[in-house]
């Protein structure tokens, strides 16, 4: 708790719908207005995803990354960008026979996930290390898989956030380290409140905390009504934090957060509250090595 305190913004993610709210970012534009309306609030990062502009629903378009990533760069050079590589790894069992793939299924080779990392070098993107249970579906993150994707983040000189959903990712992470695959101390985020996964609880963050490599660098978030508390549950434990629209659409019950910017100025406010000083774009890339 003696040093600046990085907050990262999740602008619109992959399972957050148009239906559940009209404030969320859906066109290339929203997407890196949001961005940038987040940053001037107080994020040294923005975890992006992208949608399909004319549905609304998760895409992996390459064009779409690289708009937003160029929307973004020409506004503000400092902010941190971080793309996810999670989607591509949900099976939706078919109901007559469990080992065909049902409408839902995303499932994409590895080399596919990281194609637009490979293209587009943002300074981080993340990398799932969760095979569990989501809703009726399940998201197969298997060894291999994530090793094949850890290499190429690697070789494109971008930096893995290792993102933990349960123990035994922590597990797998530590044996990535042990063998080369990924390089110390590492950046972690460890994902609270998703159903099957790390409870969103003091006691659980605490554990989870206490399963990563030693000097690991960190944040802790929490899904949904959990996102607030666990800000400053991450802060008092050593951490950094995450808040944003792929993770909570509400600034209070039943009260729609209209920007991510709000859901920025927040934490931000929590963040201070509690004596933390919050990290600026150019603080959080000389505190993650990047340039």
């Amino acid at each position: 708790m003696t040093g600046k305190t990085i907050i990262t913004c999740a602008i619109t993610g992959n399972l957050t719908k148009p239906e559940q709210s009209p404030y969320l970012p859906i066109t290339p534009e929203q997407i890196a207005t949001s961005a940038l309306e987040a940053a001037d609030a107080g994020a040294a990062i923005a975890h992006i995803h992208v949608r399909d502009p004319a549905t609304g629903r998760p895409s992996m378009a390459i064009d779409l990354y690289r708009e937003v990533v160029e929307k973004i760069r020409a506004r503000n050079k400092s902010l941190v960008i971080n793309l996810t590589t999670g989607p591509g790894g949900r099976f939706v069992p078919s109901i007559e026979d469990p080992r065909i793939a049902a409408a839902g299924t995303t499932l994409l080779p590895p080399e596919k996930r990281v194609e637009h990392v490979e293209l587009l070098k943002p300074d981080i993107c993340t990398l799932d290390l969760n095979t569990m249970n989501s809703g009726g579906e399940v998201v197969i993150n298997t060894p291999r898989n994530v090793r094949i994707m850890a290499e190429r983040m690697k070789a494109a000189g971008v930096l893995p956030e290792i993102e933990l959903f349960d123990s035994g990712d922590c597990h797998l992470a530590r044996d990535m380290f042990a063998d080369g695959t990924l390089k110390g101390p590492g950046l972690f985020s460890l994902v609270l409140g998703v159903k099957y996964g790390f409870s969103a609880t003091p006691e659980t963050m605490f554990y989870a905390r206490g399963l990563l490599p030693p000097g690991a660098v960190w944040s802790g978030f929490g899904i949904g009504r959990a996102e607030f508390p666990m800000v400053a549950q991450a802060f008092l434990l050593g951490g950094h934090v995450r808040v944003g629209m792929e993770d909570n659409l509400f600034m209070s019950k039943g009260v729609l957060a209209k920007t991510n910017a709000e859901l920025v100025a927040h934490a931000t406010g929590i963040l201070k509250s509690l004596g933390a000083s919050v990290a600026t774009a150019a603080e959080a890339r000389a505190m993650l090595g990047l340039g």
